[in-house]
């Protein structure tokens, strides 16, 4: 009985990690991903302008590379000169600091970034952890996509 039980925890733990979290807004500043409550939480004084895209049809050409993460939406902010000096890392030096192979998905809030060319701001990556991803211990997870 406790194999089973242990099983069906296993299997649910597994799903709730791949699971997107609905409340996260993701947001592009120079082809760098972020998320709209990191900029309004520490970089407010950053932005020059916003554009706001209610779903994925609407990203311009430039965006649709970001489709994946438009579920909520996307907003495009540009940002004042000389403030572009944000932390910013690849998706490949990520899988680089825990040993995985460059290609390995990454995922945020249950989004997966797979282009591991994808520059994701430094601000995101928070409780970041190794975790069993498509039956693999080698995907990293980033909980919590914002930091205070």
């Amino acid at each position: 009985m406790k194999k089973l039980l242990y099983s069906f925890l296993l299997l649910a733990s597994a799903t709730l990690f791949a699971q997107k979290n609905t409340s996260t807004k993701f947001a592009v500043a120079n082809d760098v991903v972020g998320t709209v409550d990191m900029f309004t939480a520490n970089h407010k004084n950053a932005i020059q302008s916003t554009r706001t895209f209610k779903s994925a049809a609407e990203l311009p050409q430039n965006l649709k590379k970001f489709s994946f993460i438009a579920d909520n939406g996307l907003v495009e902010y540009k940002l004042k000169p000389g403030q572009t000096n944000i932390d910013r890392i690849a998706v490949s030096d990520i899988n680089a600091q825990f040993g995985f192979p460059k290609d390995t998905p990454v995922l945020i809030d249950g989004y997966e970034f797979t282009n591991s060319d994808t520059l994701i701001f430094g601000d995101i990556l928070n409780k970041m952890e190794a975790v069993d991803y498509n039956g693999k211990k080698s995907g990293i997870r980033f909980n919590k996509a914002i930091i205070s």
